[in-house]
């Protein structure tokens, strides 16, 4: 049995320096990589951050896809991934972090004016412009997982009010918690900012239509740190143009990298971030190592996908 590491992701963290990590805590395991590769027969786990359309061919014996991230949908929805091979993702700290960072520093940056103080810096203009009360603005967290979870909490904390949303009933100390679909267009429009942290389901894709845009607060703001398919971009600039909601920040879309003719980057509504929201990995290449002798000893994985549900 060999593990393949195998990220895909170019700006990254090598293979090479993801296996050395792995390594440190496999003494003695075949951890191999694209430039190792050996023996094909051999392998039976991959780490991936994309799974590549004729990987698993070129793997007779795969077993276990591991995501080097949280989002598995381009993995669960690979037309040539056999049905018997399972998928597990990785549910570490230090991203989830940092995705809450930073929809705080884009709620922030909206909250203190910034924009109109860059602005009026250029002209040389002294604009005293009240700041928004954080008491008084409501922030809508959609998705309450592990990622949601951590950035409802670090909101609240700051002295916001936080309204979250979930597919299912969820319960966090100072959060008004909310599920189910009809729920969704109230709290839509009672939020000053709303973050997206959803996955990509077929429930989700698509779920920012024209519909659910127009229940938006006039002049908010949405951002998206979740899946690129949650939100229809053309519908998206649409209810920009008409102030509903007012401002866009979007750290993924729905074609990665973003073409340089897409009319996304030149919309003055619009603020893109190429997918940086979380970055670090932290200590979650140890559950990597972890789920290779799990899968090795016929043990329950870590962090197992649902292949059926998407997550």
């Amino acid at each position: 049995m060999a593990l393949l590491i195998d990220g895909g992701l170019s700006g990254w963290m090598t293979d090479a320096e993801i296996a050395g990590q792995v390594r440190t805590q496999l003494p003695g395991a075949d951890v191999r990589t694209p430039d190792t590769l050996g023996n094909v027969d051999e392998i039976t786990m991959v780490a991936v951050v994309t799974l590549r359309d004729g990987q698993p061919a070129k793997l007779p014996n795969l077993q276990l896809v591991q995501k080097l991230g949280a989002g598995v949908e381009t993995i669960v929805k690979h037309p040539a991934l056999p049905d018997h091979v399972r998928v597990a993702r990785l549910k570490p700290d230090a991203p989830a972090r940092e995705i809450a960072e930073w929809f705080l520093a884009y709620i922030l940056r909206a909250h203190r004016n910034m924009p109109v103080h860059e602005a009026e810096q250029a002209t040389s203009t002294w604009t005293p412009v009240e700041p928004r009360y954080t008491p008084d603005t409501v922030i809508g967290v959609l998705g309450l997982g592990h990622i949601g979870g951590r950035t409802a909490r670090m909101l609240r904390d700051i002295g916001f009010q936080v309204k979250g949303w979930s597919r299912s009933p969820k319960d966090i100390d100072g959060v008004d918690c909310r599920h189910g679909y009809d729920s969704l267009p109230d709290l839509l429009g009672a939020c000053d900012h709303v973050c997206a942290i959803l996955p990509s389901t077929p429930e989700t894709v698509g779920l920012f239509n024209a519909n659910l845009l127009s229940a938006m607060k006039p002049g908010n703001q949405l951002l998206n740190a979740g899946r690129g398919d949650l939100i229809d971009e053309t519908a998206l600039m649409q209810a920009l143009d008409a102030g509903t909601p007012g401002h866009a920040v979007l750290d993924v879309v729905s074609q990665e990298p973003l073409p340089a003719d897409n009319p996304l980057w030149s919309h003055p509504q619009v603020t893109i971030t190429p997918h940086v929201s979380g970055w670090h990995l932290g200590d979650a290449l140890k559950d990597v190592a972890e789920n290779y002798r799990r899968l090795t000893a016929g043990e329950p994985l870590l962090h197992e996908v649902d292949r059926a549900r998407g997550y």
